[in-house]
């Protein structure tokens, strides 16, 4: 009854690590879970750390776990009791022998949490933690998951990023749950993801069938990103939205570009966020003698992150790779115009709205900077195409709309 195309479906959407604030994921659960809600479906979302906060209408299952990773007590050690659990057990040794176990712990406690309540749902959803537990989950329920794109590739950045053999290994170490992702992926009937490029790079990581993917764009909430034109745009001013140290960002190679342009102009680079303190980018910061160029705003609320887009001559998405890459269209939706690398499925979101350079290449980024800070002609026009294209292809709704006809396949196919 559930599964035919008139009837409001039951939807667990599950996520090991839900930050609604930042990280493409927790984006990914706090829009989606509200656009499926908006088109008159039931849903519950099973959550991770960090505790996710939805609308009142939509119910939030958090999953106690020993949260090793949380800011506030980082690496904290377990009392014995926390550690008569097994699984918290098992994810106190993953974190102390360098692992990261999330996601298989995550998916344990989400099949314990579900395994009676099978009548409850018609689909159960899994945000790209392709546990174990959720292989167990799909053996007695319909279950899909969404695949960003494949961890193999922030592996193969990351081992890149790095010549010592002891890094290389704590890499190999951290990103040891792959093996399992790929084992539980090829046993699941339908996969969800976000763009042709990871579709693609899946199936080649994974060894996987194409025919078992339905690509789902990511939308854009153009009710929390759109422009301000009352707002002057400050001449010589980027904004990047990623502060972090991971190599797959590639904010390594802007902040050398900004070294370059700094020879010539004056210019300023808004970083949102923070930086990993004594990490390798204020490290790199200082070595490049640009601190004067660089201002981290810190975490800020969503308005601020509006305003921050106004004021902005141009939005860099540095990334060496990205399944889909909402940074880009959080920019476009605010009018703001875009430099954006190749790296992955940036060109399809880009398309002809911006201007893009290949990946790890600081010298193509500087001078696409220059070339767009010296025609505000050019600006204009990308930004206003970039704000057309985000409302013609990028919306939640149609995103919940694919979204919701790739569950009824699952369920058709599970009978």
């Amino acid at each position: 009854m559930f599964g035919d195309s008139h009837h409001p479906l039951r939807i667990c959407l599950l996520s090991y690590r839900s930050n609604p604030h930042c990280g493409g994921q927790g984006v990914y659960v706090k829009n989606l879970s509200r656009a499926l809600r908006d088109l008159g479906h039931k849903v519950d979302v099973v959550s991770g750390p960090p505790l996710l906060q939805l609308d009142s209408d939509i119910p939030v299952n958090h999953l106690p776990c020993l949260d090793l990773y949380n800011p506030n007590d980082l690496f904290r050690v377990p009392s014995l009791k926390e550690l008569s659990d097994p699984v918290n057990f098992a994810e106190w040794i993953g974190v102390s022998t360098m692992g990261f176990p999330e996601p298989f712990t995550f998916g344990i406690r989400a099949f314990q949490h579900l395994r009676n309540k099978t009548r409850c749902y018609d689909i159960v959803h899994d945000n790209q933690s392709l546990s174990y537990g959720i292989w167990a989950i799909g053996r007695r329920m319909p279950t899909i998951a969404t695949i960003h794109h494949p961890i193999t590739i922030d592996r193969k950045i990351a081992l890149r990023s790095v010549s010592s053999v002891w890094k290389k290994f704590k890499y190999l170490r951290w990103y040891s749950f792959i093996g399992m992702q790929k084992r539980v992926s090829r046993a699941l009937s339908h996969v969800i993801t976000v763009s042709a490029c990871a579709r693609n790079d899946i199936c080649s990581d994974f060894n996987m069938s194409p025919d078992k993917f339905r690509i789902v764009p990511n939308g854009i909430d153009t009710d929390l990103f759109y422009p301000i034109p009352e707002i002057q745009r400050e001449k010589n001013r980027i904004i990047v939205t990623n502060s972090a140290d991971t190599p797959l960002k590639g904010l390594y190679y802007l902040l050398h570009a900004m070294a370059d342009l700094s020879k010539t102009r004056k210019i300023r680079l808004v970083v949102v966020g923070s930086p990993k303190k004594n990490g390798g980018i204020v490290r790199l910061i200082t070595r490049l003698g640009i601190g004067r160029l660089i201002t981290f705003t810190g975490r800020i609320s969503h308005e601020e992150f509006v305003r921050q887009y106004a004021r902005a001559s141009a939005a860099v998405v540095p990334s060496v790779y990205e399944g889909f890459g909402l940074p880009v269209g959080e920019a476009m939706a605010c009018g703001v115009p875009v430099i954006s690398t190749t790296g992955g499925a940036l060109p399809e979101v880009v398309g002809d709205a911006g201007i893009l350079v290949p990946p790890e290449n600081s010298n193509a980024l500087s001078r696409a900077i220059s070339d767009l800070l010296d025609n505000p002609e050019l600006s204009a026009r990308l930004g206003k195409a970039g704000y057309e294209r985000v409302h013609q292809h990028f919306t939640w709704r149609r995103a919940a709309e694919k979204t919701v006809e790739a569950y009824r396949e699952v369920i058709r196919d599970h009978r």
